[in-house]
C-alpha cells in the first residue's frame, strides 16, 4: 500500500507550453466538433450531478441518488429543506462543477501530479457508483473509470501524462458551453433547468443566473490557462 501511495503522489514531468497549447487545441476541438461534443457533454454532465451531491451533503441534505440518461441529461435526487441558501448552492454547484475540477486539475497537472489527477478521478467514479440509480449511469460510470484506472494502471509516464492534459483541458473548455446552449433555448426551454429553480427561490431571472455562472466557468477557464501556462509571452 506504501509503494502504491508514493506511486501515485510520485511527480511527473511538466509538458512544456507549446505541447500544452496544442493539446488544448485538440480539446477545443473535442468540445467544438458536434459528433464529438456529445461524449465530451455526458463526461460534464457526470461531473455536474456530482457537484450537485458533494454540495447536497455538504449542506445537510440527504442524498438519495444520482441518474445519468442517454440524451447527457442527469438528475441528483435529494431530501431537506426545499429553500434556503442551502438549496440555492446546491442547485449552483452543477454548472460550476466542471470548471472547479478543471482548475483543481490544472493545479496538478503544474505541479507535476498528472498520475495523482489520474488516480483521484478513478476514486470519485467508485464513490458515485454507490450513489447511481439507473442502469445506463452505472455503465457510463464503469466505462469511464475502468478507462481511467487502466491508463492509471499500465501505460507509462507519457500517456499518462497525456490523458490527464486531455482531461484538464476538456473541463475548462467545456465548461461554458451547456450555459451557452441553454441561453440560446429561450424561457420556454429554459423551463425546470438549474437557472430556473434558482430564479423561482432568489426571484432573480433564470437568464442572469445563467450569465453569472457563465462569468464565473469564463473566469475559471481563463484562470486555469494561466495555471498551465503561466507565460504565454512567447507567442
Amino acid at each position: 500500500m506504501r509503494e502504491f501511495w508514493d506511486t501515485i503522489t510520485a511527480t511527473q514531468t511538466v509538458p512544456d507550453a507549446p505541447w500544452l497549447i496544442g493539446a488544448g487545441f485538440v480539446a477545443l476541438a473535442l468540445v467544438v466538433w458536434r459528433t464529438s461534443w456529445r461524449t465530451v457533454r455526458l463526461g460534464v454532465t457526470v461531473v455536474h450531478e456530482a457537484g450537485h451531491a458533494v454540495v447536497a451533503v455538504l449542506v445537510g441534505r440527504r442524498l438519495s441518488g444520482i441518474k445519468l440518461h442517454s440524451d447527457t441529461s442527469g438528475v441528483t435526487l435529494s431530501r431537506g429543506k426545499p429553500s434556503g441558501p442551502g438549496m440555492v448552492a446546491m442547485l449552483a454547484a452543477g454548472y460550476l462543477a466542471p470548471a472547479l475540477l478543471g482548475l483543481l486539475s490544472a493545479t496538478m497537472l503544474a505541479a507535476g501530479h498528472a498520475l495523482g489527477l489520474l488516480w483521484l478521478l478513478v476514486a470519485a467514479m467508485l464513490v458515485l457508483l454507490v450513489w447511481v440509480r439507473n442502469g445506463y449511469g452505472l455503465v457510463v460510470l464503469l466505462v469511464l473509470g475502468a478507462a481511467l484506472g487502466a491508463i492509471s494502471w499500465y501505460a507509462d509516464d507519457r500517456i499518462q501524462t497525456t490523458a490527464a492534459t486531455l482531461v484538464t483541458w476538456l473541463l475548462l473548455l467545456a465548461s461554458p458551453r451547456p450555459l451557452l446552449e441553454l441561453l440560446g433555448r429561450g424561457e420556454r426551454g429554459r423551463r425546470g433547468s438549474d437557472p430556473d429553480q434558482l430564479a423561482g427561490l432568489t426571484g432573480i431571472p433564470s437568464v442572469l443566473w445563467i450569465l453569472v455562472l457563465l462569468a464565473v466557468n469564463v473566469a475559471g477557464l481563463v484562470v486555469g490557462v494561466q495555471t498551465l501556462i503561466p507565460d504565454l509571452s512567447w507567442i
